[in-house]
């Protein structure tokens, strides 16, 4: 056993099941000697050291790398409109991570409703099978109750439906609801894609009922799926929507996105975050976002997420692919996911699970040549 593996193990408290690889050095999608199919689980959206984004952020790190929300800095500033610019939406909070993006939503939503109905419309509905963080009150509402363990008591006023039931979810939406909250692929969940008419229900009683939608796309959003937001897939923006992981390039932030009437729900003193909105942060995001939000880079996404199901589905072994763009979950016949992790790994392969499936998240300026090699080892593994 490597000094690097043992010290981690000494040193580090032990809540992941890691993989016996050490990483040191990355650029595309390769590091270390491996092919990633996994970026750093939806993070690294550029993959390994992208040039520009690189000398972005050595580029603020020299320059100014952090004073607080008490001060104002052009990285944030330049960032949130373009942010706003891209996705429609009025303004935004910077926050850390996806967990403190989905926490801001909650408290936004709670007060929206406090405000204008009173201190009894506060529960929040999410779906089974749903994770929105591992915060107490975002694990609550993450709808997976085999991790509503040990850490009681849960945070109250949430209420979970199953997906896609929309009979369940007229039934739920009663005047104490203030809002829903979704993914539109659940990732760790699967990578299950909700149904149309589910959407279409939601957004039409949501919004006969003001009750608020939040949208989850920590790990859907920033071109992830195809669409810059995974919302565009359904036609729908949310009153409310959530991103982190690729939004950032491989450091950590998070946004909250609100539509005009979410705008001024959260005053001075209401919320607040030390990093967020981290110039060095900031500055990286930038340059992630003028290049994932491009049409082109769009469209070759999704043109991979294609080629990627084409090769695969024709494998004996492989019984279906859920998902879309380059967030895809492999269904397989005989052999159990945990192992095919192991078998890439020795071969030279990230790969990553979500539940019983593959799942598949590469970096999405992936080049053809690479994906192809790392293909060719998925498919040996598999067949």
């Amino acid at each position: 056993m490597s000094t690097i593996i043992e010290k981690t193990n000494k040193f580090i408290m032990q809540s992941y099941g890691r993989n016996q690889a050490e990483l040191d050095k990355g650029q595309g999608a390769s590091v270390s000697g491996y092919i990633d199919f996994g970026s750093g689980i939806g993070v690294n959206s550029l993959g390994f050291c992208d040039k520009d984004w690189v000398e972005a952020v050595c580029g603020q790190v020299r320059t100014l790398q952090h004073v607080s929300n008490l001060y104002y800095t052009k990285p944030a500033a330049d960032f949130a409109e373009k942010l706003c610019a891209v996705t429609g939406y009025s303004n935004l909070f910077f926050g850390n991570s996806g967990a403190e993006a989905n926490e801001c939503a909650i408290k936004l939503a709670r007060k929206y409703s406090h405000d204008k109905y009173g201190k009894n419309r506060n529960k929040i509905i999410t779906l089974n099978g749903s994770f929105h963080g591992r915060t107490v009150a975002t694990l609550t509402a993450t709808g997976q109750p085999e991790m509503h363990n040990h850490f009681f008591p849960f945070a109250e006023g949430f209420d979970y439906i199953e997906p896609d039931n929309t009979v369940g979810l007229a039934e739920k939406l009663g005047d104490d609801v203030c809002a829903v909250m979704i993914e539109y692929v659940q990732g760790e969940g699967g990578v299950i894609p909700l149904e149309q008419s589910f959407v279409d229900s939601l957004y039409l009683i949501c919004s006969e009922k003001d009750i608020l939608v939040i949208a989850d796309e920590v790990q859907t959003g920033a071109g992830r799926t195809g669409k810059f937001t995974a919302g565009e897939h359904y036609g729908y923006k949310a009153d409310v929507t959530t991103m982190a992981k690729g939004l950032f390039g491989g450091l950590p932030g998070g946004v909250c996105l609100a539509n005009e009437k979410c705008s001024k729900v959260l005053t001075a003193g209401t919320h607040g975050s030390t990093f967020g909105g981290n110039p060095v942060v900031a500055a990286g995001g930038s340059v992630v976002l003028d290049k994932v939000s491009d049409s082109v880079f769009l469209n070759e996404v999704a043109a991979k997420g294609d080629y990627i199901r084409d090769r695969l589905s024709k494998l004996d072994e492989v019984v279906s692919i859920s998902g879309k763009g380059l967030m895809l979950g492999i269904t397989l016949k005989t052999k159990k996911s945990p192992d095919v992790v192991k078998s890439a790994l020795e071969k030279g392969l990230l790969v990553l699970t979500a539940k019983e499936k593959l799942r598949l998240l590469p970096p999405l300026n992936i080049e053809r040549e690479t994906l192809d090699k790392g293909l060719k080892i998925l498919e040996e593994i598999l067949q």
